[in-house]
């Protein structure tokens, strides 16, 4: 089995003997041309997986050979190995996409380096990410183990998403070893937030109390307009972590990156995580503050209808006399809009703009087979999250921002979770519908299968009823009626959903940008 297959055109072949020599000891198949006539005629005979390219020889030149040999075998890398510096030859080079650009004299270690580079680069990633994942999962198993603070968590799930987002193109066997360590992570991340979540949502000055959702504001908003900025606040609902870290490569090409993570209030949903980051307060002291701004579960309104006047009260309360926008975008023709009236905005203080595809996305594969099949697992989400920020107005709605002076914050209100568990919950016509947290009246469940709160005033949550409970799924399990079971478990086993306790939904990025042109 050869190495690999190369072609190399360059009419002073003779003077590169050793150079192939050295090559087919490494075991590649080398043919040879000496000008670009037989160099294209080769390509269009048989596939190759790499071209070595002079650029000055007789006939036709390097340049125009690069551009034959494209419209024949576009995908096949090409390196151009040439005595010429000139920049403009380069950047024609380039321009056409070349693999590389080798100035002679060249060595034959450069040569095998840039093929390696090209052709075999996949499995040397896979190879070294694997036997690196293999060395560190003693490691990331004690730091799970000994993880005791919300930054030990924060940072066991940072590991974990670099490691998913490494593996991606390894052994399954090594995925299915970061899967099971991931879940044995939500398992005692889960306990940990049952040990301190009442005492952090009863205490916001309480030492190891992490920054939460009533706190984005107060804490990372206003101390930029005390300093005089801008701020454009950008919420997409329903954003991971490794969706961010998918982003990050667009963005960090047109600003400059502070990445942080925070707690996500309980529920890990919109009615209650998104209304405490616009009001700063918790669901309970909204709903008892401004009953007119909160819609309680049973009611048919849309419980995020109030976000703008909830924002206004936030600024009253604290006597914040700063002028600010509330944009809502659904689809592509509202954010076309917004984009057209950007301009319009500049006379803020505060813009804040709520995007809402991802949560979109996450509804549409659970109702939608074609969706489904789309985004089967993790990796495809995140695929999907890329395109719609490269291909979208969104896209150049940061562009846009980026050549502004607003400083731009990027967040969240909670994350999701691939639901793979059922758990058995039964509850009367009021219980809400919602997969991973119920709350009602009448619930019947196995209170070790769940983190129950009886009295839902002590984590800061409203109560319909004097005997209102609150019940959260942990880790990837989701709740079933027994009704129709096994129906309703196969409908929505591997769906993404919302409003329980794992890392996925409550550790989310909170990224402060800045745009590079300052």
């Amino acid at each position: 089995m050869t190495s690999g297959k190369l072609l190399w055109a360059d009419d002073e072949i003779e003077l590169l003997r050793a150079h192939i020599i050295f090559l087919e000891k490494k075991g590649y198949e080398i043919d040879t041309v000496t000008n670009g006539f037989d160099a294209v005629d080769r390509c269009s005979e048989q596939n190759y997986d790499l071209i070595l390219l002079d650029e000055n020889m007789p006939g036709i030149s390097g340049l125009e050979t690069l551009q034959r040999i494209k419209n024949i075998a576009p995908t096949t890398p090409i390196v151009m190995v040439t005595k010429s510096e000139e920049e403009n030859i380069m950047d024609q080079a380039i321009g056409s996409k070349i693999a590389d650009y080798l100035i002679k004299p060249v060595n034959p270690t450069q040569i095998l380096l840039t093929l390696k580079k090209n052709i075999h680069q996949r499995e040397i990633v896979a190879e070294q990410t694997q036997t690196a994942y293999q060395q560190n999962f003693g490691a990331l198993g004690m730091l799970i183990d000994d993880a005791q603070t919300i930054n030990d968590w924060t940072e066991v799930y940072r590991q974990l998403v670099a490691w998913e987002l490494q593996l991606i193109e390894t052994d399954s066997a090594m995925r299915e070893m970061l899967a099971m360590q991931k879940t044995e992570a939500n398992r005692r991340f889960a306990r940990f937030i049952e040990r301190n979540y009442l005492t952090w949502v009863n205490h916001a000055d309480a030492e190891d109390r992490p920054l939460m959702s009533p706190d984005i504001f107060k804490r990372r908003i206003f101390p930029h307009l005390d300093k005089g900025e801008k701020v454009f606040l950008i919420v997409i609902d329903n954003f991971r972590f490794d969706q961010w870290r998918t982003l990050m490569g667009e963005i960090s090409e047109l600003f400059t990156v502070d990445e942080s993570l925070y707690c996500s209030i309980l529920p890990t949903a919109t009615q209650y995580a998104r209304n405490a980051i616009f009001s700063g307060l918790m669901p309970n002291i909204i709903s008892e503050m401004f009953p007119d701004l909160w819609v309680d579960e049973d009611s048919e309104e849309g419980k995020n209808l109030n976000e703008a006047p909830l924002i206004q009260t936030l600024f009253k309360r604290y006597r914040r006399q700063h002028t600010f926008s509330y944009n809502k975008v659904n689809d592509s023709a509202a954010a076309e809009r917004l984009l057209a009236h950007l301009p319009q905005l500049a006379k803020y203080d505060v813009n804040v703009c709520v995007l809402n595809f991802i949560d979109m996305l996450s509804h549409a594969r659970t109702e939608s087979r074609m969706v489904r099949e789309l985004a089967s697992n993790e990796a495809a989400y995140r695929s999907i999250t890329l395109s719609w920020f490269r291909h979208s107005a969104v896209g150049d709605l940061f562009r846009s921002l980026a050549a502004s002076d607003y400083r731009v914050i990027l967040t969240t209100d909670h994350g999701s979770i691939r639901c793979q568990t059922p758990v058995r919950v039964k509850g009367d016509k009021n219980t809400n519908t919602n997969l991973r947290y119920k709350l009602g009246k009448n619930l019947d469940y196995n209170p070790k299968e769940v983190y129950e709160l009886t009295d839902p005033h002590r984590a800061m949550l409203p109560a319909p009823n004097l005997s209102t409970r609150y019940i959260f799924a942990r880790g990837d399990s989701f709740f079933a009626y027994p009704n129709n079971y096994n129906y309703y478990v196969s409908y929505y086993r591997n769906t993404f959903q919302h409003g329980g306790i794992s890392m996925e939904e409550m550790l989310i990025p909170l990224i402060e940008l800045t745009p590079r042109r300052r």
